[in-house]
C-alpha cells in the first residue's frame, strides 16, 4: 500500500514526489492538474490550501489559478467527504422513475441534506446531474460506481451494508472501494479492479443483439468518395476528413455564388 500522508495528515514527500510524476506525465504540465488534484483528494479527503499550493508551485501556476479550478468542478470537494460518497441521480429520467424519491428517503434515514457528510463519516449525500445510465434509471453511484434500477428500500439497504462494513458490489464494475482509494484511481495510479465485474447489463446490449439477430454490421471502411481509399491512421482519417469538410464547404460556397 502506497504512504497516503504524514501522521499529522499533511502531504508527505512521497505524495509530493507523485504530484511531480503526475504533471510529468503531459506536454503541457498543468494539463495534470485534474488528475493531480484527485490525488490531493486521495491523501486529505478534500481540497485544502495546501494541496492548492502543492499543484500551483509543481505547475508554475498561481493558487488562485488552482483554487478556480477546485472550486469550478463539484468532483473536488472543499469540506471532507466521508468514506463512501453516495450520488443519487436526479436529472429529468431517474427523477420520475424514482430518484427524487429515493433522494427524499436517504436524507430522512440518513439524517443529511445535499452535499452532507454522516456524523460517523461513513456516508456524503449528494444529488448529481445525468450519470448517463438512463437504461437503468433510477441510477445511484457509491464512489463512482453504478448502482442500477434502485428503489428506496434497496438505497436505504445499500447505505446501512456500506455504513456496517459489509461488502458491496456496484452493478456493472468492481466491488465499492473507499472514497478515497477511488480519488487514487482518478488521480491514475490503477488498482487492478478494472476487469472485476461485467462491464455492461442487458439493457445497454438490446441493440447489439438485434443486430446479431438481423445480420447487421457496420459499415467497412470510411467515406471512400472524396479520396478514393480508406485512412490507415488516425493522422490519415483527420487530413481525410479535413480535405472531404474542405470539399463539401467549396462547393457550398461556389452554391451561394451561382445564386
Amino acid at each position: 500500500m502506497t504512504e497516503l500522508s504524514t501522521a499529522d495528515g499533511g502531504l508527505s514527500d512521497a505524495t509530493h514526489a507523485e504530484l511531480r510524476e503526475i504533471a510529468a506525465r503531459y506536454p503541457e504540465p498543468r494539463s495534470g492538474l485534474l488528475p493531480m488534484l484527485h490525488l490531493v483528494q486521495s491523501v486529505q479527503g478534500r481540497v485544502t490550501p495546501e494541496g492548492i499550493e502543492a499543484c500551483a508551485d509543481i505547475l508554475g501556476l498561481s493558487e488562485a489559478d488552482v483554487s478556480g479550478v477546485a472550486t469550478f468542478y463539484t468532483m473536488y470537494k472543499r469540506r471532507p467527504v466521508g468514506d463512501y460518497h453516495v450520488g443519487v441521480c436526479t436529472n429529468t429520467l431517474c427523477a420520475v422513475m424514482g430518484g427524487d424519491a429515493i433522494f427524499e428517503r436517504l436524507k430522512e434515514h440518513l439524517d443529511v441534506g445535499n452535499d452532507e457528510t454522516t456524523e460517523d463519516g461513513k456516508i456524503t449525500l449528494e444529488h448529481v446531474e445525468c450519470n448517463a445510465a438512463c437504461d437503468y434509471a433510477p441510477v445511484m453511484m457509491v464512489n463512482w460506481e453504478f448502482m442500477d434500477n434502485m428503489t428506496p428500500q434497496s438505497a436505504t439497504q445499500l447505505v446501512d451494508d456500506l455504513r456496517d462494513g459489509k461488502p458491496v458490489r456496484s452493478t456493472r464494475g468492481p466491488r465499492i472501494a473507499a472514497w478515497r482509494e477511488i480519488e487514487r484511481v482518478l488521480a491514475g495510479f490503477p488498482d487492478d479492479l478494472v476487469d472485476e465485474g461485467p462491464g455492461a447489463g442487458p439493457a445497454s446490449l438490446v441493440g447489439l443483439e438485434i443486430a446479431r439477430e438481423n445480420g447487421w454490421t457496420a459499415p467497412s471502411g470510411g467515406d471512400e468518395r472524396a479520396t478514393g481509399s480508406t485512412a490507415d491512421t488516425p493522422v490519415e482519417a483527420a487530413e481525410q476528413a479535413d480535405t472531404s469538410r474542405a470539399e463539401t464547404e467549396t462547393k457550398q460556397e461556389e452554391g451561394h455564388q451561382d445564386g
